[in-house]
């Protein structure tokens, strides 16, 4: 079957991690483009040069790791999967369905990504000298050595920081692309891997070079608007899978040990008393497209009260978290929770902002020849006129 040669889930984490990994490595060229590709071209191929031999270089060590870290975790998987295949089954079924959650709600806000390494970046690559942005007259000689050691590290850091940034971005997001794959892929057949990485990995490069080459950022925002949508349907078929499996598991164990699953549809296939539905057709475990349904978005021909209830659950859920984080991206804050625990948070979104202004206001004020006031004026306005309290506010500027 297809499942034997192409993983949806897998597919998915890879799209994913590429996507964040393509998204800082395209912020970064594109600012290189824009303030050195004209002026010092000597400079721009120079910092190219970082980006890429950063970016390659976590990739190289991220596949030599996470090759050895799938191979130790896949057969060592199987090898226990045949002690109780469908407890496996159902527990990573459900873990799948969790990390897929939490992907999910990370693909949504790649788009914001962009904005806040653009304004993590954007100070440094208004310099024009890269010694400049050692700040201070710092005495190297009167430093002790542990101090020197650390005015070493800081210079290397700050002087190839466009190679470390993409080195450090690749190699992590590629681990976490291997502890998915870990969790997901050890319940599936091994050749399904090569091809969904594969076409993982050249969908988010294509996505990548698209935001590089300015494409329309609606047009991205629908595409993962409709990756997401389809993955919490798959994340959704998997935790109602999972529980269905446990409860199988269950009245495999009342039955003496026997699958009755295994002898197909009817009477004495499934458990009368935990039963919502039972249909003698379209078995999802061993009729032709129906195993396509069943592997995509859940469907089963047995339903169970848990698997029900669970597919329902989870839904729920999501609906209720995105719609937290709906208020929360509209409002800055959550009002059913204390302003206090939510201050650091707040302030680091406010460093955020603040640089992505001081950036734009440097371009803005070139072209203000009017007397108008500045972004950064502008910004501090609207936000005086919020509904935040005095006393909460410069509290928290403060």
């Amino acid at each position: 079957m297809w499942e034997d040669f192409f993983s949806v889930q897998i597919f998915f984490i890879i799209l994913r991690e590429t996507l964040e990994s393509a998204i800082i490595v395209s912020v970064l060229l594109s600012f290189l483009k824009q303030n050195f590709g004209s002026e010092d071209p000597k400079t721009y191929k120079s910092l190219q040069f970082q980006i890429w031999f950063g970016a390659l270089l976590g990739m190289l060590i991220c596949l030599a790791i996470g090759g050895a870290m799938i191979a130790i975790f896949y057969f060592l998987g199987n090898d226990l999967w045949s002690l109780a295949e469908r407890i496996w089954e159902g527990v990573f079924s459900i873990i799948s369905a969790v990390i897929i959650s939490i992907m999910g709600l990370a693909l949504l806000r790649i788009n914001h990504l962009q904005t806040k390494w653009k304004s993590k970046l954007g100070r440094s690559f208004t310099l024009k000298n890269l010694d400049d942005i050692i700040i201070g007259d710092t005495d190297v000689a009167q430093l002790s050595r542990v101090g020197k050691i650390r005015y070493k590290v800081k210079l290397f850091t700050e002087r190839h920081a466009l190679a470390l940034l993409p080195f450090i971005t690749t190699m992590r997001e590629g681990l976490e692309a291997v502890v998915f794959i870990g969790g997901i892929g050890v319940s599936q057949p091994f050749t399904s891997f090569p091809l969904a990485i594969l076409a993982g990995g050249a969908t988010g490069f294509f996505v990548g070079w698209i935001m590089y080459r300015g494409g329309n950022k609606m047009q991205l925002q629908y595409f993962l608007i409709l990756s997401t949508a389809f993955l919490y349907l798959v994340a959704s078929g998997l935790m109602s899978r999972g529980v269905w499996f446990l409860e199988l598991e269950r009245y495999v164990q009342l039955c003496d040990g026997q699958d009755m699953s295994e002898v197909g549809s009817g009477p004495g296939s499934y458990d009368v008393s935990n039963s919502v539905w039972h249909v003698n057709c379209c078995n999802g475990l061993t009729d032709g497209g129906w195993m396509l349904l069943n592997a995509l978005v859940g469907w089963t021909n047995s339903a169970t009260y848990g698997s029900v209830i669970s597919y329902i659950a989870f839904w729920l859920f999501i609906v209720a978290s995105l719609k937290v984080r709906l208020f929360r991206e509209r409002n800055g804050y959550l009002p059913f929770i204390p302003f206090s625990w939510q201050r650091r948070r707040i302030r680091k979104q406010i460093g955020i902002l603040k640089r992505a202004i001081a950036t734009a206001d440097d371009q803005y004020s070139e072209v203000n020849s009017e007397g108008r006031p500045s972004l950064t004026q502008q910004t501090e306005t609207t936000v005086s006129g919020n509904e935040i309290e005095d006393g909460e506010r410069d509290t928290l500027l403060s």
